[in-house]
């Protein structure tokens, strides 16, 4: 999967405003593309405990231009050396894959939590001379020498779903296991932008400028309520309300940073608040535990009571099912493609 970095240079030119690119970065990078050259430096993606959501979001990737889907992002764009879901090679070939790039310059990027209980051997992720080889293994033996490493959305950032009370299998993130500092690109899941703007930034040579929880500033800088649409709108009492804010119905905007009000989700098309639901806070850490519950229940209809869960409900009684003649019946099954 030999991609050249030239193409990829292309993509990030022609897409900054989209991406939100500064012009220093802009510059690098248009003095790396006038200058051509070098491939782009290799690509390494574990996938530790995680519902493989991120991979997902990535593959969910359309644009007007430069890559314009997934396949233009893997075959014409970037050089992604290993990754269980999309490479094409497989078992030792893939290993072998793994071994002789970490003897040269790569990013280390990293999509789920990584499990510490019974010596990380809840999450095995390939077998190399018949050892199996635990994502806790992968993970050490592969961050001190990376040029960088990515945690790609809350679970590997912060542990994220996985991590969740009671924890049983141990997660921690990428920098607690390590003890290396990371770029962390939270979400549960991810924006695929913000993959491709923290790759071309490192392109470029600039590290981009990161908070107190190692996230990239221009990405994760603003409170989402602060420049919410729904803000100063009234508030919603009840769901399925438009423009009202939610925060009375648990909304976390007001302690959520990401630039999703502006940037949106599916190449600009929708996000969280816009479709009428709640934001849960996912690019934070202590995710999901710190903001549970998401919803609760309350019993204020006068027509309705609460049923009292310490008497059984009462069964009716059983009714003999009436003798019905048969009686043919057409069944149309309408679809489209």
């Amino acid at each position: 999967m030999q991609i050249h970095r030239r193409q990829f240079l292309k993509y990030c030119v022609g897409s900054a405003t989209a991406l939100g690119l500064p012009m220093t970065v802009l510059g690098n990078l248009e003095q790396a593309l006038a200058a051509g050259g070098a491939v782009l430096p290799k690509v390494i993606w574990l996938n530790g405990a995680n519902c493989t959501g991120c991979t997902v979001s990535l593959a969910n990737l359309f644009s007007n231009s430069g890559p314009t889907d997934i396949a233009d992002l893997l075959f014409n764009t970037i050089d992604l050396v290993f990754h269980p879901n999309l490479m094409g090679a497989a078992g030792d070939l893939a290993v072998q894959q793994v071994k002789d790039t970490a003897q040269g310059s790569y990013i280390l990027a990293v999509e789920g939590g990584i499990p510490t209980a019974f010596n990380g051997h809840t999450c095995m992720l390939w077998t190399d001379g018949g050892k199996d080889v635990t994502a806790m293994e992968a993970v050490q033996m592969l961050a001190p020498n990376a040029a960088a490493i990515l945690s790609v959305g809350t679970c590997a950032s912060y542990g994220g779903m996985p991590a969740a009370d009671p924890n049983p299998t141990g997660i921690v993130s990428v920098s607690e296991l390590t003890g290396l500092n990371t770029v962390n690109i939270p979400g549960c899941p991810t924006h695929p932008d913000w993959i491709v703007w923290t790759i071309a930034h490192l392109l470029s040579g600039v590290m981009p400028q990161l908070d107190d929880r190692n996230r990239p500033t221009d990405l994760y800088g603003t409170e989402i309520h602060k420049v919410c649409p729904r803000k100063d709108q009234g508030e919603a009492k009840m769901f399925g309300v438009e423009h009202k804010c939610l925060k009375e119905l648990g909304c976390k905007g007001p302690k959520t940073k990401s630039d999703c009000p502006s940037r949106k989700w599916n190449n600009g098309t929708n996000w969280c608040i816009g479709a009428g639901a709640i934001c849960v806070g996912c690019t934070e850490s202590g995710f999901p535990d710190k903001f549970s519950p998401f919803y609760k229940v309350e019993y204020g209809y006068q027509d309705f009571q609460k049923p009292n869960d310490s008497q059984p409900p009462i069964q009716p009684p059983i009714q003999p099912t009436p003798q019905r003649k048969y009686q043919p019946h057409l069944l149309l099954l309408l679809g489209g493609s």
